[in-house]
């Protein structure tokens, strides 16, 4: 884990949003704490790695997301030199 996030503030809404039960508290919480621009980028991110990991290129990503070629490549290097938490979200949605 990266030492600069650690902090009580982050660990505080990490046990935040694993206190959420289901998808409509989801949408509350989020939108209570984001902006739609802010919910709108992390959302954005997650499709961006989504794509990389079917191994899509930069190219089809681009267009299907709206996502900059500097975002897709900083979630592609999170996706290959990162703490897999990627890794760990995308293997638990396919086995449900």
């Amino acid at each position: 884990m990266n030492s600069k996030l650690k902090d009580i503030n982050v660990e505080y809404l990490f046990q935040a949003v694993l206190a959420l039960e289901n998808m409509e508290e989801c949408y509350n919480f989020f939108e209570d704490l984001c902006t739609v621009q802010e919910l709108k980028a992390l959302s954005q991110r997650l499709q961006v790695a989504k794509m990389l990991s079917e191994h899509r290129v930069y190219s089809d990503i681009v267009s299907e997301t709206g996502a900059s070629t500097a975002t897709i490549s900083r979630v592609n290097r999170s996706l290959n030199y990162g703490c897999d938490g990627y890794k760990v979200v995308f293997d638990r949605i396919n086995k449900k």
